[in-house]
This record gives C-alpha cells, sequence and structure tokens, in this order.
C-alpha cells in the first residue's frame, strides 16, 4: 500500500473522499495511530492520516470552551489547559502500552473512540463535552453541526452520533469541547480486605453520599502488586478506592466524612495527591493487564450485577479482573486463551439487555473473525445500518471496524 494521504484542509480531504467514492476504494482514517488496533481489523485501499490537521485554533479559559483540530495531538490540548488550570474532565484514557501501538493520541481520536476515564461517573464521556464539530461525510459533504457555547447547540444534536462511530459515519476535522477547572487538591480513601460483592456495595454508599465522589474502582489482591504506588502494592489485599477531587480544605472534609461512611466495611487509609494521580492513571490506562494478559475485556453492567458477572465467568475461565466506575465498568483479562477468546463466557455471563462487553485486545486473526463490539438486537442493528447509509453510502469510511456484517448488510 502507498504511503498515507494527507490532507492539510478540509477541502483536501473533502477531494480525497470524493475520488475514493468515485473509484469504489475503501479508506482507513487515522490521527496519530494510537487506537488502530481497536476494533474488527481493516482490509482497505487507502489510507488517510489527519496529522496535518493540526493546531488549537480557539480557547476561551473564562468561557471554558475549546476547539482544535482533529490531528491535535492531546498533550498539545492538555498542556495549555494546565497553564490555565484547566482540563479534559473526562479523563482521556491512554491504552497503547495495552494496545501495543505508538503514535501520539489526538483530540479526533478520543471523540471518535469516545474513552472516558474514571471520572466518568461524574463527568460523563467526550460525548457529554463535545459543543460543535465540522466532519467530511462518506458522501464527501462538509458538514457543521453544534456550537461553540452550549446555548448554542440546538436541534438534532449530531455531536452525540459521532463521537463513539469510530469514524465510520464522517471524519471530524475540527472540534469545540467544553473544558473544566481542574480540581485544586486530589485524595483518595482506600478501604481493604473486601471481597467484590461487599465492595460494590462500598464504593456505591460513597456515590450515593452528598460528597461528590469522582471516582470508585475496585482492585483484588492479586491485582495490586502490579500497582507502581507502594502502598497499593503493598497492601497484601482487595482495595476499594474512592477519589475525592477539588479544594483544599473541601477535600480534607469529605475525606474524612467518607473515613466515617466507609469505617465499618474495613481497614482505612488514604493517598495523597501524586500517588492518587498514579494510581487512577493506572486504573485509567488499564496498566494491571499490560504484561500478563493477551485477551482483554472491557464489560459494562449495572454495578449490581458486577460481582456476581465476575463469579460465572470466573466459574468458566480463569480470568482476573478489577472494577471502576464503582462497578459500572469490569476490566476482564483472560490468563488462558480459549478458541472464541472466551467471547462466549463472557457475553453469557450477563442477560441481553443487561451489558455489553467489548474485546480491547486480542490478536488480530481473533478480532476478525470474532464481533469486537457487543452484537446488536435485531432493531438497533437495522437503525444502525439506515444512519451508515445516509452518511457513507459507499461504506468507504474505516469499513468493517465496528461490525462484520454491517458493511455487507449495506451493501445489499
Amino acid at each position: 500500500m502507498s504511503s498515507p494521504l494527507e490532507p492539510g484542509t478540509d477541502i483536501e480531504l473533502a477531494t480525497m473522499i470524493g475520488d475514493a467514492l468515485a473509484d469504489h476504494e475503501s479508506l482507513e482514517i487515522f490521527g496519530g495511530g494510537s487506537k488502530r488496533s481497536l476494533g474488527q481489523p481493516l482490509e482497505v485501499d487507502r489510507e488517510i492520516s489527519l496529522a496535518g490537521l493540526s493546531g488549537i485554533t480557539l480557547y476561551e479559559p473564562e468561557e471554558l470552551v475549546l476547539s482544535a483540530r482533529a490531528g491535535t495531538p492531546l498533550t498539545e490540548i492538555q498542556e495549555c489547559l494546565a497553564e490555565k488550570g484547566q482540563e479534559l474532565a473526562f479523563e482521556p484514557p491512554d491504552w497503547r502500552a495495552l494496545l501495543g501501538t505508538t503514535g501520539e493520541q489526538t483530540i479526533g481520536g478520543i471523540v471518535a473512540t469516545n474513552l472516558a476515564g474514571p471520572r466518568r461517573i461524574r463527568a460523563g464521556a467526550p460525548r457529554d463535552h463535545l459543543l460543535g464539530v465540522s466532519l467530511v461525510t462518506g458522501r464527501a459533504e462538509t458538514v457543521k453541526t453544534g456550537g461553540r457555547v452550549v446555548k448554542n447547540v440546538t436541534g438534532y444534536d449530531l455531536c452525540k452520533l459521532v463521537a463513539g462511530s469510530y469514524g465510520t459515519l464522517g471524519i471530524a476535522t475540527d472540534l469545540t469541547v467544553k473544558v473544566l477547572p481542574a480540581g485544586e487538591k486530589t485524595r483518595t480513601v482506600l478501604v481493604s480486605g473486601l471481597d467484590a460483592k461487599d465492595a460494590v456495595k462500598a464504593l456505591n454508599l460513597a456515590l450515593s453520599s452528598p460528597h461528590d465522589v469522582s471516582a470508585a474502582a475496585y482492585v483484588p489482591g492479586v491485582l495490586t502488586g502490579c500497582s507502581s504506588v507502594s502502598y497499593v502494592s503493598g497492601a497484601g489485599a482487595a482495595l476499594a478506592a474512592v477519589r475525592i477531587e477539588g479544594p483544599g480544605p473541601s477535600v480534607e472534609a469529605r475525606c474524612l466524612a467518607l473515613r466515617d461512611i466507609l469505617s465499618g466495611y474495613g481497614a482505612i487509609e488514604e493517598l495523597h495527591f501524586h500517588n492518587s494521580s498514579r494510581f487512577w492513571k493506572e486504573i485509567a490506562d488499564v496498566s494491571p493487564f499490560f504484561d500478563t494478559h493477551d485477551v482483554v475485556w472491557r464489560v459494562s453492567v449495572p454495578p449490581s450485577i458486577a460481582a456476581s458477572t465476575v463469579q460465572r465467568i470466573q466459574e468458566e475461565i480463569d480470568a482476573d479482573f478489577y472494577f471502576d466506575w464503582g462497578g459500572g465498568l469490569i476490566w476482564i483479562g483472560l490468563k488462558s486463551q480459549p478458541a472464541d477468546g472466551g467471547a462466549s463466557v463472557v457475553r453469557g455471563a450477563f442477560e441481553i439487555g443487561d451489558g455489553h462487553a467489548t474485546l480491547v485486545r486480542a490478536h488480530s486473526e481473533l478480532r476478525s473473525t470474532l464481533p469486537v463490539f457487543q452484537p446488536q438486537t435485531k432493531p438497533v442493528k437495522a437503525l444502525s445500518q439506515r444512519i451508515k447509509r445516509a452518511f457513507d453510502p459507499g461504506s468507504i469510511l474505516n469499513p468493517g471496524r465496528m461490525s462484520l456484517s454491517l458493511e455487507a448488510a449495506n451493501a445489499n
């Protein structure tokens, strides 16, 4: 395959897509390439890199709004925001070590995959902070939707549709996001010795309190030793973790209150700013599974069934796990490699409609034969196909990235 095309403007990108549509050529679209191994493997005719569409185009700290080209490195945005004491509140994770990829993470890639870290339980996902977007569809049409302030986002909010579409509907070229002040202080309350069921109870007790918890996770004892935080790695027991952020006096007061609320669940310790930051980055980046598990699943279920879901999985296959989002997100790492990557067991551990499981890490042969994303119900699949046809009738944008059968059905 020839070198990737690299447009420098929206017009150039639209021309490239128009040419591919006319020639019936399929395209893989990527930014820094850090997430190219997410989803089904692609077989395409041409590649387009958005690296040339880079740079912050608007930043108004007083209005809490930032606009940037899709190929803008995430580090550039985060450094710019940090100078003003602000941040992307959805806490984008870095999965490069997990996925075995390199290259810069970009704002376009984070929005396209709609990935958020532990703070999602309070702040939401990238789509909840996306105010406006300019994109080029698979029809080679340029579309602008949303605005630069919340009150301008009216009518059909196509931003919500673009976020999480993995570049299969249109290629975002410029994105406007809401930013928020970063917390002055961060502390984490740790409760040791709980099993999964009691941990979920403790985490959700903290989340339902008035103390504005920004993250809640549970790491079993078998995985705490993987942490670079000395207290966590040396705990020798499972840990339930609750994070508090904000002004210093408020953080101290809320931590004291949470210690009192959770005192009946086990021994309690605290991590302060730097150790807290390291610990929650490990949770977000899935570092417990970096080097030890070849197959990794991301399972979303109601917290009330998190412990029973893990129990069913571990009864069938040799697996490790930890919880994020108060038990709403389960990371499953397989220590063996079943023929189907554990799909039948993992997806069979919860009822249809009660959750969804995504295969995040596996060798390309497995990802090419197994649905990476949770199979859709017939009504949802039909709706997805109609949306795909409307935006990309030739099915040339990242074809097959999200479904083994969507593009084939689209062609019928």
